[in-house]
């Protein structure tokens, strides 16, 4: 097969990359889909085979093949596993890139697929669908309703938020002044679902931050930073988003950008090497993701609290998102700032490696496999016996909690910032 027409030549410079595996099989019991399918074509080690062999003209992109690549959730998981250093991050990326440059999806899929990506990464479109729960959450809940939406978008539903009509009417102020002396001045990402329908965790991370002698700047001006896009192939509407925030931030003159969504944190990282093509963004990308701090790597690079931390007695069981945990190492921050508040204590949960099942766009175009992921995890937590579940990430938050309602656990979920909001001004955190 001739390389122009290989739908998976675009792999070629990664061939270094799928040489590094070994197929040892340390990434199995990690890999979600491996452990709900049991296939070795729904596993690491076999995706990195099949980019192999279609790279080398022995496998086309069939449907069948793309299917096994749909079903990766992209946790990363197996990065962490793997005792030979495999980057498989860049790898599914690309093929994703690939099979949205080279598969025609069925029609229906196709139009799903490009709703979302419609909707999702802007804010005021997701104000504007949040209306509805706002002023009938119960009705639009109840299992009547369920029944009248369409199958293909009763995921959605199932998933959507709590929100009240003050939350969608507000933004977080674009400048909060730093307590005490001033440490840095910091930038802050507010996302797009963050920003629609969690405004009150970029709130709580501005106080935080401030509390902590930063001044946080959050413009208005600032789109989506493009993780949802990039995580499904869709590399040139994540480009485009990426060129668009790197220069909202630029006019900001921040010392650190802080990110408090582990998907997005990730995808921020990684901007360097998605503009490392664009000889007029290139700097400029490696400059700002060389800014880019989690909400939890920030506070802790900041040194001891300066603000006083009020106790909490609570059981908390901690959930790695995926993104955070996996794809940005970063693990021990977390547990750190919620041990450092008095009367919390961590309690184990099984499985804890394991994905939520929400991963990016996964539970609507995968709700079968992703509500099996929720259901197992949201029981783990339930297990664990904790007064809260802390978490890092919106997906996951919506996930858990909608794995738990309907599996009837009372199950608080909470992210981080939330909680150390709670403490530091001495409020009730559940």
């Amino acid at each position: 097969m001739a390389e122009s027409s290989n739908a998976f030549a675009s792999l070629a410079p990664l061939t270094p990359l799928m040489d590094t595996c070994v197929h040892c099989g340390f990434c199995l019991q990690t890999c979600p889909s491996y452990l709900l399918l049991g296939k070795e074509t729904d596993s690491p080690r076999g995706r990195i085979y099949a980019m192999r062999a279609g790279l080398d003209g022995r496998l086309d992109m069939s449907p069948t093949v793309v299917e096994h690549f749909d079903t990766c959730l992209g946790c990363m998981a197996c990065e962490t596993a793997c005792p030979s250093g495999v980057k498989y991050a860049p790898l599914i990326e690309q093929t994703r890139v690939a099979v949205e440059h080279h598969h025609a999806r069925p029609a229906g899929e196709q139009r799903f697929r490009a709703l979302l990506f419609r909707t999702l990464p802007y804010p005021s479109r997701l104000r504007l669908l949040g209306w509805p729960l706002a002023l009938l959450g119960p009705v639009v809940r109840s299992s009547w309703v369920q029944r009248l939406i369409p199958q293909r978008f009763r995921p959605l539903a199932a998933l959507a938020p709590d929100v009240t009509a003050g939350a969608l009417l507000r933004d977080t102020p674009e400048l909060t002044p730093a307590s005490g002396e001033r440490r840095m001045r910091v930038g802050l990402v507010t996302g797009c679902v963050q920003r629609a329908y969690f405004g009150r965790v970029n709130d709580a991370t501005a106080r935080v931050l401030a509390a902590e002698g930063c001044e946080v700047v959050a413009p208005r001006t600032q789109g989506c930073c493009g993780a949802l896009a990039l995580h499904a192939g869709e590399a040139d509407q994540s480009r485009a988003f990426a060129r668009a925030l790197i220069a909202s931030f630029e006019h900001a003159a921040v010392d650190r950008i802080v990110i408090n969504a582990a998907g997005c944190g990730s995808a921020l990282k990684e901007y360097g090497h998605l503009l490392a093509d664009d000889p007029a963004w290139a700097e400029r990308a490696a400059a700002f993701s060389s800014k880019i701090r989690d909400v939890s790597e920030m506070l802790v690079e900041l040194g001891p609290p300066r603000a006083a931390r009020h106790r909490i007695d609570a059981r908390v069981a901690y959930h790695d998102a995926c993104h955070l945990a996996h794809a940005q190492g970063v693990r021990t921050q977390p547990r750190d700032l919620l041990t450092a508040i008095p009367g919390i204590t961590l309690v184990p949960v099984a499985e804890a490696e394991v994905c939520c099942g929400s991963a990016g766009i996964f539970n609507l175009t995968q709700p079968e496999m992703a509500g099996q992921l929720g259901r197992r995890k949201a029981a783990h937590l339930s297990a664990a016996n904790p007064t809260v579940v802390v978490t890092s990430n919106p997906g996951c938050l919506l996930q858990i909690q909608a794995a738990a309602r309907e599996q009837g656990h009372d199950l608080p979920v909470r992210h981080l910032v939330d909680i150390l909001d709670a403490s530091i001004s001495g409020r009730a955190a559940i």
